[in-house]
């Protein structure tokens, strides 16, 4: 159980990272998005912040969807954490 708990901290926890990397990476508009490791992120984040983008579309230049997807993250893993226990 203990091993489960971890799994599921380290999973969201780096899903939380690799989603605030994505934000980040938005900041440099001449950033090659042909690299294979922004691909790799894309790969990664884009199934996640698709939905809540068709939920809240971008208005202004401004994209919400990572914050509804990180406060989702932390929501879920704390009740899975709290099943768990």
């Amino acid at each position: 159980m203990i091993f489960l708990r971890q799994f599921i901290v380290l999973l969201f926890g780096a899903l939380q990272f690799a989603i605030l990397i994505r934000v980040l990476l938005t900041w440099f508009p001449n950033l090659d998005r042909s690299n294979p490791l922004v691909q790799l992120l894309s790969s990664v984040t884009d199934p996640i912040l698709e939905p809540a983008r068709r939920l809240i579309p971008p208005f202004g230049g401004l994209d919400i969807s990572p914050i509804l997807v990180l406060f989702a993250l932390q929501l879920l893993e704390s009740v899975l954490l709290r099943v768990l226990s």
